[in-house]
């Protein structure tokens, strides 16, 4: 879910386990010369979805990365597909009213402009139970960044 940490943690994580880290939003932005927003401000969502998968795919052909997905990635089935044959994945839970916090102004994040906590907890609502297929969740509430990183370097370690 956008303002979970996906990013934060994962460059943490990529340093404890001596991988490299990429972030897809990062990288598009990059490829296009154009911010997340930007791209669906001009090109539409649709376009950013396809660019979306066809960089995690790229991503996903590479051995040994920490891979952090934009929010709604792991929405497309061929992306979860593809994660589910090669890669250990997680979800990282949080609860609405941080999310909200942590979201409310920002500009990088297209679907979240002068959005409702109402209308993220449908978002929410919806992702969730394709989040749930991810190989585990990591609840996310009062820890921090440091104990994150820590219970999933211990199930990646396990699998």
């Amino acid at each position: 879910m956008m303002g979970s940490g996906k990013s934060t943690i994962g460059k943490s994580l990529s340093t404890e386990l001596k991988l490299k880290f990429v972030d897809i939003d990062n990288i598009i932005e990059k490829k296009l010369s154009l911010s997340v927003s930007q791209i669906f401000e001009t090109k539409g969502e649709d376009f950013f979805r396809e660019q979306e998968k066809e960089e995690t795919i790229k991503a996903l052909n590479n051995e040994s990365l920490i891979i952090a997905l934009g929010g709604g990635a792991f929405m497309n089935e061929t992306i979860r597909e593809n994660i589910k044959k090669s890669s250990f994945s997680v979800w990282l839970d949080i609860n609405i009213d941080e999310i909200f916090k942590r979201t409310k102004a920002s500009q990088k994040r297209p679907l979240l402009k002068k959005i409702s906590k109402e209308s993220l907890k449908k978002i929410y609502e919806e992702r969730k139970k394709v989040y749930s297929l991810a190989d585990c969740k990591i609840d996310c509430n009062f820890k921090t960044n440091n104990k994150i990183v820590e219970e999933i370097k211990k199930l990646y370690e396990n699998t």
